[in-house]
């Protein structure tokens, strides 16, 4: 057995490149860059999404073919990957760990859907939001609410925002809330 001391950006390398490398795909590089200062970057640590919430928070939000999937805080992708391999859907996904974005490109191409989704390292408070029919959200409850106007202003009527675990408090209730497994979820609709 090895002494090696993994560190986190070690091992999400050596993990992208063993399945980079397991499905003949080129190996992603890890990027060096810091991740960019934002006010949330430690707020919210990454939390993988369990399956089964993943399939619920895409139930909720009732995402089709003609959807355009965005998910603010993506981690690893799963989420906008499997709206694309399960419901046909396009997709981004935005986050500031350079290395979860690393992650999350080498599975949407394991998954053969780097086609319809793209992936990118970012300030979810900068990003275009306009484009997407659907906002995935696992943050907080602040940056939920501090978000509100962004959503509000920039995503078209009908367009559907779905949270895991928090709800955006007083300042916007849900229009339905669910739970899977033990997890909350909420669906908000702009007007």
């Amino acid at each position: 057995m090895s002494s090696m001391k993994w560190t986190r950006r070690g091992f999400v390398a050596a993990a992208g490149a063993m399945i980079a490398g397991c499905a003949g795909l080129p190996v992603p590089r890890a990027r060096e860059e810091p991740p960019p200062q934002t006010s949330f970057s430690a707020a919210v640590p990454y939390v993988p999404t369990r399956p089964e919430v993943v399939r619920g928070m895409l139930d909720l939000a009732g995402v089709v073919k003609t959807d355009v999937v965005y998910d603010l805080g993506c981690g690893d992708g799963r989420i906008v990957i499997a709206a694309a391999r399960e419901r046909g859907a396009s997709g981004l996904g935005v986050d500031i760990q350079p290395e979860v974005i690393d992650q999350a490109n080498a599975q949407a191409q394991y998954a053969g859907v780097d086609g319809r989704v793209k992936f990118m390292l970012g300030d979810l408070f900068a990003l275009d939001l306009r484009p997407a029919t659907v906002v995935m959200l696992y943050l907080s409850v602040e940056l939920n609410v501090r978000l509100i106007p962004r959503l509000k202003s920039q995503l078209r009527p009908g367009s559907r925002i779905v949270s895991n675990r928090f709800d955006m408090g007083a300042a916007w209730r849900p229009e339905r809330s669910i739970v899977v497994g033990e997890t909350p979820l909420h669906l908000w609709r702009v007007a």
